[in-house]
């Protein structure tokens, strides 16, 4: 494994329960600087929770991690916070204020985390959402979007502060094939744009195998298998090589 002195993201025999359940089990993975990987398993395998330890929302009871080279789980709040604004996320339910139009849920970051003069704000929201396709919606509300255009809109939102790192959960779910195929196609473009390093957590295999350069796949608090496609379809779990195949 790349330590986590070079690596962008980095898992060292990481654990965590929720009581007497093992969501986590000596988990140890490395992410490099401008790759994408996708987090594949059953429900309530521990995907979701790999997410929520990177941001800190959650607490590991065992191990450590790194973001960016920095170990962040002995660190205080305000470190965190400094180590947050290098991370993107993508949330199941793009998570947008609903009372606030899609140009002041991305402009409200803005305001908040940086030094930007008003023009500079719209500027970037602007610039935000063309990429995603809604350069013309910025002023609808989320209740007025279509479910793809609001995990586009979760998307924008996610990559307004520039992020290094964009973590993603279920960003396909409940989105018909062709629209999940477009945010697959975001990703990708967000990766050639940027070097962004990019963590997925998805049941979509299809999907996955279209953007994913490794794959991490997780079986009852078991990290079971990473590695390229081809790798985890060689891989000795029967779990991974039928997961990887899917779809």
């Amino acid at each position: 494994m790349t330590t986590g002195v070079s690596a962008a993201v980095a898992f060292e025999c990481v654990s965590k329960a929720f009581g007497p359940k093992q969501v986590l089990r000596e988990v140890s993975f490395d992410v490099r600087e401008g790759e994408i990987i996708c987090i594949l398993g059953r429900s309530g395998t521990g995907k979701s929770v790999t997410l929520k330890l990177l941001i800190a929302l959650l607490k590991p009871d065992h191990g450590k991690i790194w973001v960016d080279r920095e170990e962040i789980t002995g660190m205080k709040e305000a470190q965190l916070s400094r180590v947050r604004r290098k991370m993107g996320f993508l949330f199941q339910d793009a998570a947008l204020f609903d009372s606030l139009t899609l140009y002041e849920n991305l402009a409200l970051p803005l305001q908040r985390l940086t030094n930007k003069s008003r023009s500079e704000i719209d500027e970037t929201v602007d610039t935000v959402l063309q990429e995603v396709g809604l350069g013309a919606d910025k002023r609808k509300k989320p209740s007025e979007l279509s479910g793809g255009m609001r995990k586009r809109a979760g998307l924008a939102r996610a990559l307004v502060l520039a992020p290094k790192i964009l973590l993603a959960d279920e960003p396909s779910s409940g989105l018909d094939r062709i629209t999940a195929s477009e945010i697959d196609d975001l990703f990708l473009r967000q990766r050639a744009a940027d070097n962004t390093t990019i963590l997925i957590v998805t049941h979509d295999v299809h999907g996955a195998r279209k953007v994913g350069d490794r794959f991490a796949v997780f079986d009852r608090g078991d990290l079971v298998a990473f590695g390229t496609a081809a790798e985890v379809e060689r891989s000795e779990n029967e779990t991974a090589r039928r997961l990887i195949s899917e779809g």
